[in-house]
């Protein structure tokens, strides 16, 4: 049985014209133990990438590929992707995970045990935050593109959750102060002081589905913009509370 097909370019030299492989990946039962095994196949010449002529379908015949080897792989043992696991990393079935898009390591998971999990790759013991505002199943968790501390998430509770993660994201403490600006903090002292940081909560609950919402998203022409869709069929749009985005901004 094929498990995996991979199509290749290669060049051997000076006396060979560019040449195009495929490697398959293969694997076979044999006394309750599964086997895998590659091979390169040469492909017929009127498929090669870089070929000028189209072949025409209505009057192309089935051409069979030309093996070249089989890749031994006795010496090395059997071969496998590395694999990153979190064991029990949710009470009940995990519906969906999503990485930081701007911080390293950083990922939120969600489930059926109604939370949503952040993780740090590099200790994955214990999260480094838990959210359990859901009552029911969670289906999505998305983060937003341009500002990661906004988390989207939607469940089976009809509900669709804005939440900001300031604390683990890739501007905890806002945005840098460039050395034009140290001269005029003084002048802004009380302005600072009077605009408190933002907290680790949620921000938003929107309730406009009257049925299990299984899939939210953000726009990526747009970042304060979001869509989630629930299963009786309903699309909402909806936008990030103003008074959030120009804290997140100012």
């Amino acid at each position: 049985m094929c498990v995996n097909v991979r199509v290749l370019s290669a060049e051997f030299g000076a006396q060979c014209a560019l040449l195009t492989l495929s490697i398959m990946l293969c694997c076979s039962a044999s006394d309750s133990k599964v086997l895998t095994c590659a091979a390169v196949w040469r492909m017929p010449k009127e498929l090669e990438s870089g070929s000028h002529e189209s072949p025409d379908d209505s009057s192309s015949t089935a051409q069979t590929l030309e093996l070249l080897c089989h890749l031994d792989n006795t010496a090395h043992g059997n071969m496998a992707c590395q694999i990153y696991c979190i064991e029990n990393a949710h009470g009940q079935l995990v519906r969906d995970l999503d990485f930081n898009p701007n911080k390293q390591y950083y990922l939120a998971s969600c489930g059926d045990d109604c939370k949503v999990k952040f993780w740090d790759t590099r200790n994955v013991t214990e999260p480094v935050k838990t959210l359990e505002e859901h009552s029911h199943w969670v289906w999505n968790v998305r983060y937003n593109h341009s500002h990661d501390q906004l988390v989207l998430t939607g469940s089976s509770d009809s509900r669709v959750m804005l939440s900001n993660m300031v604390s683990i994201s890739s501007e905890p403490f806002g945005h840098l102060v460039d050395d034009d600006d140290i001269s005029d903090q003084e002048d802004h002292r009380s302005e600072e002081k009077s605009k408190e940081p933002l907290q680790d909560n949620v921000i938003a609950t929107y309730e406009e589905h009257e049925d299990s919402v299984y899939a939210v998203d953000w726009s990526s022409a747009d970042p304060w913009l979001f869509a989630s869709l629930s299963y009786d069929g309903r699309l909402v749009i909806n936008r990030v509370p103003r008074a959030l985005k120009y804290h997140i901004l100012l």
